[in-house]
């Protein structure tokens, strides 16, 4: 039987290069080895490939995943009433919560008492070994866990890919007006650090966001306060409106304003709406489905835009005349 391989007697500039080499799950395993292995990794952390971590709250989940998403690793998390019913599983310990590991492929399960700070604490360890990107999935509105860990990160500055918003009111546990408080403040003072947002609500027209920014992207679903007059302020390059309110008259201006040089990041533009009718009403001078395929150009001849036109929906791509 061949002896351990004393891997933290290795040279420090060898040692990083043999952390640098292990896929995610590898390194992530590792980490909880001890505190002094952690310390390790978490020195090479500049010099680690940037990950994207997706937090699912409802389903207690985080996945580390690398930005082509061919390498990942799934941390789930399940309550207390497991540890009698799994003795032989590995116990490691993080800060606030004592969790217990057992990896399958590249998975670990952690059962912990606390479920608040248990997450952040998984969130916290990730943090240290990796630059990363944070991305929350369409079932993050658990406000137990989910307000409670978006505050930490944006406390922290850290970039999100991705945060959805699902409100619906009876779920949370503030009140409307503390909820939307919330929210408000976290929008209106960290809009920089968001690629893709996200916003979708089920049957609550007290949930009325403050923009005094905006993304890179954004999209709404089922909202009647965003009008055209929003979208003709929006300064974000990709625009996705599902069920949206608006209707031909609508769709009119937008083209026009955009013709004459607003919204001048647009890149893609879609809405769908109900209120798109082929009734006579006339959307850029014609009947709508005349649109179709339509390519329209802007007065200064410095953009094109290839319309795409259907019975409930509407898209715009936009190209730099070159």
């Amino acid at each position: 039987m061949s002896s351990p391989f004393p891997l933290l007697r290795l040279p420090r500039l060898v040692l990083g290069e043999v952390f640098k080499s292990l896929n995610l799950g590898e390194k992530i395993k590792l980490s909880f080895c001890s505190k002094k292995v952690s310390t390790q990794i978490n020195n090479n952390r500049l010099y680690s490939q940037k990950v994207i971590v997706d937090l699912d709250m409802l389903n207690e989940k985080i996945s580390v995943r690398s930005e082509n998403g061919k390498d990942t690793f799934l941390v789930s998390f399940h309550l207390d009433f497991w540890k009698n019913h799994n003795s032989n599983t590995e116990q490691l310990s993080f800060k606030f919560c004592n969790v217990r590991v057992r990896s399958m492929r590249l998975r670990i399960r952690t059962f912990r008492t606390y479920h608040q700070e248990g997450f952040l604490s998984v969130i916290r360890h990730l943090l240290k070994m990796f630059q990363c990107k944070i991305s929350t999935s369409e079932s993050c509105y658990h406000s137990e866990l989910f307000q409670p860990t978006i505050s930490m990160l944006f406390d922290l500055q850290l970039e999100f890919k991705t945060l959805c918003i699902l409100y619906i009111s009876r779920s949370f546990l503030r009140s409307k007006d503390e909820n939307l408080l919330f929210w408000n403040k976290m929008l209106s003072t960290n809009m920089g650090l968001i690629e893709d947002l996200r916003i979708m609500s089920i049957d609550d027209p007290f949930f009325i966001p403050v923009f005094t920014s905006w993304p890179r992207e954004i999209s709404i679903l089922g909202y009647d306060w965003f009008t055209v007059e929003s979208l003709l302020a929006c300064t974000c390059t990709n625009i996705t409106l599902n069920k949206s309110y608006m209707g031909n008259k609508d769709v009119d201006k937008i083209l026009r304003e955009w013709k004459a040089g607003g919204l001048p990041n647009l890149k893609h533009l879609g809405i769908i709406s109900h209120n798109f009718k082929d009734n006579g009403e006339q959307i850029f001078g014609m009947n709508p489905m005349e649109l179709d395929g339509m390519i329209i150009k802007t007065d200064d001849g410095s953009k094109t835009a290839t319309i795409d036109l259907g019975q409930h929906w509407i898209e715009m791509s936009v190209t730099p005349f070159e």
